[in-house]
């Protein structure tokens, strides 16, 4: 059965010895999920959840940074991983659709400081977690994102390997069992992000939630069922249509897709991020916002599916409007945290600009989907004059990732404000040496006064 392939996989690198690549690329993951995680800490849902959970708080210890207090594990998996989702500044890997870092790092955060285990050994539950989710979500796609969100299904797995990696390191039974067991959890429609609710970061917790409580009960003896991904009626038959299970087991220790992740350069759904490339690139060419008299936009379908949306109203909608974050692109330079307050909402030159933008789904770009994310943007000048660029693929993609300088001014630009410098500084530096200690070492729960 494909979990017997998958289990084995992920308890021999539970334990053995990663290539120094793959380790740093782990950190680069970690890094890169607490730099959306802090201003997380700062917006919906993060107090709601404080509040609802408050009975909880001060127990445990697994840290929920930014907030200064602890949970049990699974508590808080369930906040750290709905946190890290709401300012959409999360990574991606692109063949499954899917925000692999904010359930699978969740997961493994809130049981590595629970079991007070090396940093190694969280390094080493984060790749596992990422290779295993990947290659699932790789091979449900593209008919599983149709009506179902992958982070928040496809995610149960990460948050489960991960788990069953610093619960019961190296046994391929529990690791089966955990996976198992996080199969028939899974969930989350692809409905809760066509309108402005909390619904969708709360997938990404739940996801690392059912991971933490699928790896426990599993390092404990709760069994699941082995054929869960490719059975009659199991996660491929419910929630795809003719999965390629070759997918979810190819190059497994080999190749390592923690290598190809994407890390994002615009705080807004992904979908929309060759366009705004395209748009800064004709930006950098001289192209002025009053130049403009059209514009249109060519792209794959399920971008228009997702953020073909010309009347944001809210904060949250105005990320999955590409027309939107395109003309907000145009006019201020950039789409990070601030394109999304209430001024820039309404400011009337984006407004005016979206009203002059032609969006439109290409065939040729529809058929690269989901291995590609390209878009087209044509400007016609007030003058007469075309002017036209290509994105191929996005910045923070495999094929032009962001450096490792770039992952540290992302973590002081989206991190900083909430630490303040020093801190911002001293943990960035201590991620960065975080296979030569203890996970507890990091004190994340020192990090802010009580809010």
């Amino acid at each position: 059965m494909l979990l017997d392939t998958i289990a084995a996989y992920g308890a021999k690198d539970a334990v053995g010895r990663l290539p120094e690549e793959v380790i740093h690329y782990a950190k680069r993951a970690f890094l890169d999920w607490l730099s959306a995680l802090y201003p997380g800490t700062r917006t919906a849902p993060c107090q709601q959840l404080l509040g609802a959970h408050g009975a909880e708080l001060g127990s445990g210890a697994s840290s929920l940074p930014g907030c200064a207090t602890t949970a049990f594990a699974a508590t808080a998996a369930w906040i750290n991983g709905s946190v890290s989702h709401a300012v959409e500044f999360d990574d991606i890997f692109r063949d499954a659709v899917y925000h692999p870092g904010c359930p699978t790092i969740a997961a493994a955060l809130a049981l590595a400081e629970e079991h007070d285990a090396s940093g190694l050994a969280l390094l080493q539950a984060i790749v596992v977690g990422y290779e295993i989710s990947t290659r699932i979500g790789a091979a449900v796609q593209p008919a599983h994102y149709r009506y179902f969100h992958t982070t928040g299904t496809v995610g149960c797995f990460g948050g489960a390997a991960a788990a069953a990696a610093l619960c019961a390191p190296g046994d391929a039974q529990v690791m089966l069992h955990a996976l198992a067991t996080a199969g028939t959890l899974a969930s989350g429609l692809q409905q809760a992000f066509r309108s402005d609710a909390m619904s969708k970061a709360l997938h990404a917790g739940h996801a690392a939630e059912v991971g933490v409580r699928a790896g426990q009960g599993a390092a404990h003896g709760i069994t699941g069922v082995a054929d869960i991904l490719e059975g009659e009626a199991g996660f491929g038959a419910a929630l795809a249509r003719d999965p390629d299970w070759r997918l979810a087991v190819a190059g497994l220790g080999e190749r390592y897709n923690i290598l190809s992740i994407t890390q994002k350069n615009h705080g807004c759904c992904g979908h929309t991020f060759a366009a705004i490339d395209a748009a800064l690139a004709l930006r950098e060419r001289g192209l002025q916002p009053d130049d403009i008299a059209a514009l249109r936009v060519e792209t794959y379908q399920t971008a228009l599916d997702v953020t073909g949306n010309f009347q944001p109203a809210t904060a949250f909608e105005a990320k999955f409007s590409l027309p939107y974050v395109v003309a907000h692109a145009l006019v201020h330079g950039s789409v990070r945290l601030d394109a999304f307050g209430a001024a820039r909402l309404h400011d009337p030159r984006v407004r005016g600009l979206m009203q002059c933008l032609d969006l439109r789904a290409a065939p040729d770009l529809s058929a690269g989907f989901p291995a590609m994310r390209a878009a087209r943007l044509s400007v016609t000048t007030h003058g007469g004059d075309v002017l036209e660029h290509h994105a191929p693929y996005r910045k923070g993609d495999p094929e032009a990732p962001l450096s490792d300088a770039d992952l540290n001014d992302k973590f002081a630009e989206l991190a900083g404000p909430v630490l303040g410098g020093a801190r911002m500084q001293a943990l960035r530096d201590a991620v960065w040496r975080l296979e030569a200690m203890p996970v507890r070492a990091l004190r994340l729960a020192a990090d802010m006064p009580k809010l």
